[in-house]
This record gives C-alpha cells, sequence and structure tokens, in this order.
C-alpha cells in the first residue's frame, strides 16, 4: 500500500525500488522495447499501421518509447509527450489492434522479462494505458465519437 504521507520523491524512489526489486531497470526497459518494436515491425495487422506514421524515423519513435516506459514504469518523468492526440490521428486503427497489441507486448514480456512479477507489472500498466486510448478513440461502445 502507497505511503500517503511520502513526498513526490520519497514516493518516486518507493516506485523504482519496487521496479528494481523485480528486475525492472532503463537497461530492461531499453531492451523490452526494441524486441517489442522488433515484433511491431513485422506483424501483418500492426505492422503497416506503425509504418506509415513512422516510416524511416524508428530511431525517434524508439527513443520516445523508451522515455515514455521509463515514466510509465520507472517514474522517470522524462516523457513529455501527448499519446492521446497523438493516437486520435490514427485513423486505420480499430479497436481490435488494442488487444492484438496487449498480446503481442505480453508475449515479448513473457520472453525478454527478468522476472513474472515484471510481466505482471507491466501489463497492469499496459491495459490501463490502453483501456484509456481506447475510449479516447472510440468513446463507450454505443455512443458517437467525434475522430479529428
Amino acid at each position: 500500500m502507497a505511503d500517503l504521507t511520502a513526498t513526490a520523491h520519497e514516493r518516486r524512489e518507493q516506485i523504482r525500488a519496487r521496479a528494481a526489486s523485480i528486475g525492472i531497470d532503463d537497461a530492461y526497459i531499453s531492451r523490452l522495447v526494441d524486441a517489442f518494436y522488433d515484433r511491431i515491425r513485422v506483424h501483418p495487422a500492426l505492422g503497416p499501421i506503425f509504418e506509415e506514421v513512422i516510416g524511416g524515423d524508428w530511431g525517434a519513435h524508439l527513443a520516445r518509447m523508451k522515455s515514455f516506459w521509463a515514466s510509465v514504469a520507472l517514474n522517470a518523468g522524462a516523457y513529455r509527450g501527448k499519446p492521446v492526440p497523438a493516437h486520435q490521428k490514427l485513423v486505420r486503427v480499430q479497436p481490435g489492434h488494442f488487444g492484438i497489441w496487449l498480446a503481442l507486448f505480453r508475449q515479448t514480456l513473457e520472453d525478454t522479462a527478468p522476472t513474472g512479477e515484471a510481466v505482471d507489472y507491466f501489463m497492469e500498466r499496459a491495459n490501463r494505458i490502453a483501456e484509456s486510448l481506447q475510449l479516447a478513440m472510440f468513446g463507450l461502445p454505443g455512443l458517437p465519437v467525434n475522430r479529428p
């Protein structure tokens, strides 16, 4: 349980210590992101969507995703992007793509994670992120959505 009296700095250190105790650090995040996007690039459904948007600028995208996942997993505070508007522009993305993305992410974690706890740690966060993006992009089932 979180210590409600902890300062922001103390809370950040608690998160980092918890992550480190299950094998999550910047080096692992870098390996995870590289392995995951290697799989994304060759995936028959997801690869073309990413390629259309990223094109030849994979280095910048990978750096951004490493920063994003370090912020998510380690509370690093390094990511300064706006994921919702970026994803709302992706007109080829369909709701079913999120399940594919999550399954591929889980498989990559299971193949690379230093511990089973690390798989659960990342998947808890990945599921919340996917749910949030789906709601932002597609709304609640049955309700109209205004996409840019």
